[in-house]
């Protein structure tokens, strides 16, 4: 049973910093896609950043430059650190786990988009104060 669980949510004024973790179970760590995605009251859900499972990593253009993704995969772990936090960035962080295929406009394949995932975790919040 797959299991995704985040921690590392928390309240923090705006320029602020957090690291999000998300421990996986039941997967072999190293052969999905694992992606961070965000959902504010109101909005759909969006890709935030991920790994593919060839190693390859993407962000949304809204948080190029201030997040940073990452895993440790002895530890089953992935994380995103958080820097330079705007207003807008506050939503619940999801982690979520699924094929992880690379960009391919052919095929459709768009790894930040919700349906390449399969497994989700329950999330965690982040508000960011201004």
């Amino acid at each position: 049973q797959v299991q995704l669980v985040e921690s590392g949510g928390g309240l923090v004024q705006a320029g602020g910093s957090l690291r999000l973790s998300c421990t996986a179970s039941g997967l072999s760590f190293n052969r999905y896609g694992m992606g961070w995605f965000r959902q504010a009251p109101g909005k759909e859900r969006e890709g935030v950043s991920c790994f593919t499972w060839t190693g390859n990593t993407y962000y949304a253009d809204s948080v190029k430059g201030r997040f940073t993704i990452s895993r440790d995969v002895a530890k089953n772990t992935l994380y995103l650190q958080m820097n330079s936090l705007k207003p807008e960035d506050t939503a619940m962080y999801y982690c979520a786990a699924g094929l992880g295929n690379d960009y391919n406009e052919y095929f459709g394949l768009r790894p930040l988009e919700p349906y390449e995932y399969n497994y989700w975790g329950q999330g965690t919040q982040v508000t960011v104060s201004d």
